[in-house]
């Protein structure tokens, strides 16, 4: 293997990317990147390793890409953009990755600081202008852990590894980097650090001190509830959660879950809640309640726990600095991992003396409420006469799910639905954006079909979802680098979470009296046609119940063939819902 004809700052950077484990750059290259689309041709010519490029047409499913990519495999990717308006570009991904606490490294370039040829790099171009703004750093900070500017090539590999060992401690999240192209180009001495250095800061615990108060806070409640949101993000702290409420025979509650959190057939498992209308019982009868890795643990406007119960809080966040409005009355505040502070607790558990005829009389309560639940969720499934339901397509979803499959959701309104009839049981095997920026599912498909070629990809999302995820961009990448994905569309021809937010508040009103919200997409696109056009994907509409099954076994051979697959299921219209 020859040397690299030239070292730059470029090459430093993408040196370092390669040891800090990074697989692939999802990028979308302009005027600002020349110095590093040259350290990567001159790389793949002299035999040099360095992460792969996956070009990606829009920022959106870049930054979802490498979003997805993460969840699965826990290590971060970078994310390459233009200048400012790539980072604009970057959307509503931004906002994802920041609430979903996801580690990323995006880069950008600035425009060039000489405009009279000082510097190899100088403004050559009239957009160098155009695209020189007083503080892009600015347009991303409220959303990053980190943010620096690259100036030299002397440090650079130090400047991504900090920014790494950010990304990737508690609480995750993505970090960003912008460097002229001046400094990318810069020739500079090889650089050579030692990377053990850099490593993430250990995940925290409880303070020895404050277990005790907690068991025996928790040895006297009648009615002790757990409450979780993304604990599953670690599946070896699903394993901890489980051991726990198993050893105490303590129910649980998901609100508003991003992942698999708990086992949907194990008996202590007490449903979901989203934007629940009603006052969930258990959450109202409970005594003691642990709310651990969730934001959103209940909306007290219309559904908390009861005034004296007593609240313990376990987070890598408790404060949430970056929510401005947000309080829980909780009796303590643990800043701790998951995992860490549930094996202190079931480690005192094993030698606590315990009222095991109290356990054993709760166990066999909850399991009666578990098993009406199933019943209930079993009548909700039965075959629809006249049009799908998001229940009947979920249960057949659910039948081709198998071990190796993982599904990426984004249904919103159809959320709740969505876990409820899937009954997923294994950690990692459902993945959410964790936040609110619509448009994730397809680029997040595409990043887990990356990060485990051998899994099967099942990507639901609603018709809103499915346009705002630039569906163009992620069936040609799909075909481009041999991601195949399964996507199904729960088309209500519409936007109904707007319609319902609107009822929300307003039931009686004169949107609902007159049926005009402004959420109905008419005249209907015929979506899954766009997958076919860019992507060569398996394209099919239904509508009919009884050809669903069918149907779905298709499009999964196809998929398992290599073909991307997209079955556009309509369910009742908008318009038609009362």
């Amino acid at each position: 293997m020859g040397l690299l004809e030239k070292y730059t700052t470029s090459t430093a950077f993408l040196e370092a990317l390669q040891e800090a484990g990074v697989d692939y750059l999802f990028s979308n290259f302009g005027s600002d990147h020349p110095a590093m689309i040259e350290a990567l041709a001159s790389a793949e010519r002299e035999g040099k390793e360095f992460p792969k490029v996956i070009t990606c047409p829009h920022e959106m499913v870049a930054l979802s890409a490498a979003h997805g990519y993460a969840q699965v495999t826990g290590r971060p990717q970078a994310v390459i953009v233009h200048v400012e308006c790539g980072t604009q570009n970057l959307g509503a991904a931004i906002h994802n990755a920041w609430k979903g606490r996801v580690p990323v490294l995006v880069f950008a370039g600035t425009s060039p600081f000489t405009q009279e040829g000082e510097l190899l790099g100088s403004r050559n171009e009239f957009i160098h202008w155009i695209q020189d703004v007083p503080d892009q750093r600015g347009i991303v900070r409220g959303y990053m852990k980190y943010d620096n500017e690259i100036r030299t090539g002397t440090n650079v590999k130090q400047m991504v590894h900090r920014a790494l060992q950010i990304a990737q401690s508690g609480p995750k999240g993505p970090v960003y980097l912008v460097g002229a192209r001046e400094v990318m180009e810069e020739e500079t001495p090889q650089v050579t650090i030692d990377t053990s250095l850099w490593k993430p800061v250990e995940p925290s615990a409880i303070a020895p001190k404050n277990i005790a108060p907690f068991i025996e806070d928790l040895k006297q409640a009648e009615h002790p509830l757990v409450v979780t949101s993304y604990i599953g993000r670690n599946k070896q702290s699903v394993r901890e959660l489980v051991r726990f409420c198993e050893k105490m025979a303590i129910p649980l509650l998901e609100s508003v879950p991003n992942y698999m959190n708990f086992p949907s057939d194990n008996p202590l498992h007490m449903g979901y809640q989203w934007n629940t209308p009603r006052q969930n019982d258990l959450l109202a009868q409970a005594d003691f309640i642990l709310a651990i890795d969730s934001d959103v643990p209940w909306i007290p406007f219309k559904n908390k726990p009861a005034d004296d119960a007593v609240i313990y809080y376990i987070d890598e966040d408790p404060l949430k600095e970056g929510m401005p409005l947000w309080y829980i009355p909780s009796r303590r505040f643990f800043k701790a991992d998951a995992e860490t502070a549930l094996m202190q607790l079931n480690e005192v558990l094993e030698t606590a003396e315990i009222d095991e005829t109290k356990i054993e009389k709760r166990r066999k309560k909850i399991t009666e409420i578990h098993l009406e639940q199933k019943k209930l969720q079993k009548e909700a499934e039965k075959f629809p006469e006249d049009a799908l339901t998001s229940e009947y397509v979920l249960a057949c979803i659910r039948d081709v799910v198998d071990e190796d499959t993982i599904v990426t959701n984004e249904l919103i309104s159809s959320y709740q639905a969505s876990y409820t009839h899937l009954n997923m049981t294994k950690p990692g095997s459902i993945i959410g954006s964790g936040a609110g920026g619509l448009g994730w599912n397809g680029g997040a498909a595409i990043g887990a079909k990356l990060a485990d070629p051998s899994k099967t990809i099942i990507n639901l999302a609603g018709d809103g979802c499915y346009m705002f995820s630039v569906p163009s961009t992620v069936y040609w990448l799909a075909r481009r680098y041999d991601a195949p994905i399964l996507t199904v569309i729960f088309n209500n021809r519409g936007w109904k979470s707007p319609k319902l937010s609107t009822l929300g508040v307003h039931p009686d009103g004169i949107a609902n009296e007159t049926d005009r919200f402004f959420i109905d997409f008419t005249p209907h696109a015929d979506l899954s046609k766009v997958a076919e056009a860019a992507g060569g994907a398996y394209a099919r509409k239904v509508d009919n119940p009884e050809e669903m099954k069918a149907t779905l076994q298709e499009a999964l051979k196809a998929v398992k063939s290599g073909r991307s697959a997209v079955l556009d299921v309509y369910l009742p219209a908008i318009k038609q819902e009362q």
